[in-house]
């Protein structure tokens, strides 16, 4: 399970198009939908930039990442038939959880549309408790870790606040 630092992209990105299934009768994305976005891309993101099989690793150590808390703001809809980009990061790990930031934008990376704070909690699958990561796991969470994001569970907002303020501050095409 060793991640190469080299070249590492720690915020990798996907565009995707928002289908009709997916939409509610106004034409934008379902609020529950955001979620199998954002989730299914963040295990796209871990697979094919970590090299990371997450039910391989669930084997190997016994222990899975659970999903204790979401924070999530829906600030702009998503339209049928939009091109949205769906940015995932690693921006907080302990011993026993991880936190991802999931964000959404129109393709043009002018406007965030939505962001989700992720808390998930290492648990065994032999006890069902928490558990501690292993000090392999930890080094690939360092690996991927983005250190430019200040995670602090009640900075959620701030955090939304930061995002926009780089539409208004800087030019269209600069990344988050």
């Amino acid at each position: 399970m060793k991640i190469s630092v080299e070249n590492i992209v720690k915020s990798p990105e996907t565009k995707l198009f928002v289908r009709f299934q997916d939409c509610d009768v106004l034409g934008h994305l379902n609020n529950v939908r955001y979620f199998d976005y954002f989730l299914n891309t963040r295990e796209e993101h871990t697979r094919y930039y970590y090299a990371l099989n997450l039910l391989e690793l669930s084997k190997k150590y016994q222990a899975n990442w659970v999903v204790t808390n979401h924070q999530i703001a829906y600030l702009r809809p998503a339209d049928l038939g939009e091109n949205i980009i769906i940015q995932t990061q690693l921006v907080h790990f302990d011993e026993t959880s991880i936190v991802i930031e999931a964000s959404m934008y129109n393709e043009t990376r002018t406007h965030l549309k939505s962001l989700l704070w992720t808390t998930m909690r290492y648990v065994s699958s032999t006890t069902g408790r928490s558990t501690e990561h292993s000090a392999e796991v930890l080094e690939m969470l360092a690996a991927i870790q983005v250190n430019e994001v200040e995670h602090q569970p009640e900075g959620f907002q701030k955090r939304i606040a930061e995002i926009t303020q780089v539409f208004k501050n800087a030019a269209p095409t600069k990344k988050v």
